[in-house]
């Protein structure tokens, strides 16, 4: 069979990796002779790896990051902020996530929290994990809407399947009864089956003050805190001040 045969039948089979990997074999000029086990071998690699870069492509896309070019290899580690290489190393290899553990980045404004927690969120769904991310006041905004809307449940179901939450700046405001009680619900749901990564300015011990309802809020933090890896980000902030426009 003539190869552009071949490669017709495999675009037709929706086996575009397979067919840009021969492609690329029969018009490589200095190409060695494979045998043929050796050239099926090297198609189903490629078909393999398209395949997978096409699902982390719709992982990150359905994941939403703020900073959606966000990586691990970008993270800032030349000033000394509270992570180190090792810390950012054990992170990255997403162990926490089998462990169904959480993350907790607090510190001040601009040291950072959003995007280290968006390049965590990056390397979970390189590993695999299906991730979500919502600033805190979106995320209150949405179970608002899917209550008033007769979604609750199924938005609660959609949650709690997301192996990694990425709740950001949590603490900016205080909760009120409906934001206390469905955040109370998602992480209910979400206990001991997945992980939440959680960004805040304040530290966990203030949490009670903004959550509001002392009950609720020991409920929470209970679940957030008792089992999460904890990273304290310092230093100024790293959002330059622009000079004034003439």
């Amino acid at each position: 069979m003539l190869i552009e045969q071949t490669l017709e039948r495999l675009r037709s089979l929706k086996l575009h990796g397979m067919a840009d990997a021969l492609a690329r074999w029969r018009d490589d000029t200095s190409r060695a002779a494979l045998e043929p086990a050796d050239l099926v071998g090297l198609l189903a690699d490629a078909e393999w790896s398209t395949r997978d870069s096409k699902k982390l492509s719709s992982r990150l896309r359905q994941a939403q990051l703020r900073f959606s070019s966000a990586c691990p290899e970008d993270v800032d580690l030349s000033r000394p902020r509270g992570l180190s290489r090792q810390l950012l190393s054990e992170l990255v290899s997403c162990s926490w996530v089998a462990r169904q553990r959480n993350v907790i980045i607090t510190g001040p404004t601009g040291t950072g929290k959003s995007y280290l927690a968006c390049a965590l969120a990056n390397s979970a769904c390189r590993a695999g994990h299906s991730t979500f991310y919502r600033r805190a006041s979106r995320l209150f905004d949405e179970a608002a809407h899917a209550r008033a809307d007769g979604s609750w449940l199924d938005f609660l179901a959609r949650v709690a399947k997301v192996k990694v939450l990425v709740i950001d700046d949590f603490g900016l405001e205080p909760l009120g009864a409906p934001d206390r009680r469905a955040l109370l619900e998602l992480l209910d749901d979400r206990y001991d089956v997945s992980s939440t990564i959680v960004t805040s300015q304040l530290e966990p011990k203030l949490w009670h003050g903004v959550i509001g309802d002392p009950t609720l809020a020991d409920a929470i933090v209970d679940r957030l805190v008792h089992n999460a890896e904890r990273i304290g980000l310092a230093g100024d902030s790293s959002r330059k001040v622009r000079p004034p426009t003439k």
